[in-house]
């Protein structure tokens, strides 16, 4: 038997050499990489949550598995909450699972990073942000829409865009 402390070491070095395996499960379940890593790390918590994983320490093959199949579940489960009903198909082919599962760990990753650097701008800036970076309307427009002069939406977004690539180099995620 593991104390708690040993149980948790071992499980974070399961995971983390078995994370873009487990994300690229998620994937040919049908979920968008934030979607996916969200079901793996359900996934663990299931795992953590079994009265028997204590018994798999150092048995880190059985442990993968069982890992994998419950990776599987949650996210068919999550495809199900979402209406996102795809068939379940074991043919899906994959060319590089391991790199197209890293890559989009990291897209996952980084957009995280990136929501909530943008919640940390205030909400003028968030605004501004949003609506000339994502929507991609002009700065004209955004400065009608908020009630302010177009040099003004110019001053925010340029701040913003400093703050966030600061964030983000906080964050240790390319801008």
């Amino acid at each position: 038997m593991c104390e708690p402390s040993c149980l948790v070491a071992w499980v974070t070095r399961l995971v983390r050499a078995e994370r873009p395996r487990l994300v690229a499960i998620a994937r040919r379940e049908g979920l968008p990489d934030a979607d996916a890593l969200d079901a793996v790390q359900e996934a663990v918590l299931t795992f953590l949550g079994r009265t028997d994983s204590n018994a798999l320490v150092d048995r880190d093959a059985e442990a993968a598995r069982l890992l994998a199949a419950i990776t599987r579940n949650a996210a068919r489960n999550a495809r199900r909450r979402h209406h996102r009903a795809r068939p379940h198909d074991a043919e899906v082919e994959v060319v590089d699972e391991a790199a197209d599962a890293a890559a989009a760990l990291a897209r996952a990753e980084a957009r995280i990073a990136v929501s909530a650097c943008v919640a940390q701008l205030g909400a003028g800036q968030q605004r501004v942000v949003i609506m000339r970076l994502l929507d991609e309307i002009s700065g004209d427009d955004v400065a009608a829409a908020l009630g302010t002069t177009p040099g003004n939406v110019a001053v925010m977004l340029h701040r913003a865009r400093e703050r966030l690539q600061a964030c983000l180099r906080d964050a240790e995620v390319a801008p």
